[in-house]
């Protein structure tokens, strides 16, 4: 059976926050592979006021074993108060790439 991989989003306030968390999980062999998108537009409510910000967008594939480290090294370099983080499983995928998720990440 392969084990249980995720696709874990975050958003960023901009492009070199989301290049220091993309090579920090990288580096630490916690993901496989992290995608930053061009600037996405954010309308949320913060603290009774609805809000709108340009944001950065990040994805990253991991081994769903992996997600408390994922976790908590997100949580200790994001700037927000209260960062977006949602882990979806990867109920099916190309065996290869998922294979490679697994082998390229920490044992």
């Amino acid at each position: 059976m392969q084990e249980k991989c995720l696709l874990v989003t975050t958003s960023c306030p901009d492009h070199a926050t989301a290049n220091t968390l993309a090579h920090a999980l990288i580096e630490a062999k916690l993901a496989a592979c992290v995608q930053i998108s061009a600037p996405v537009t954010s309308l949320y409510t913060w603290e009774g006021k609805v809000c709108q910000e340009a944001e950065v967008v990040l994805q990253l594939k991991c081994l769903a074993r992996h997600y408390e480290k994922v976790e908590h090294k997100l949580l200790s370099l994001h700037p927000y108060e209260v960062p977006e983080l949602i882990a979806t499983e990867i109920h099916t995928g190309s065996a290869a790439y998922l294979a490679w998720i697994k082998e390229t990440t920490l044992s």
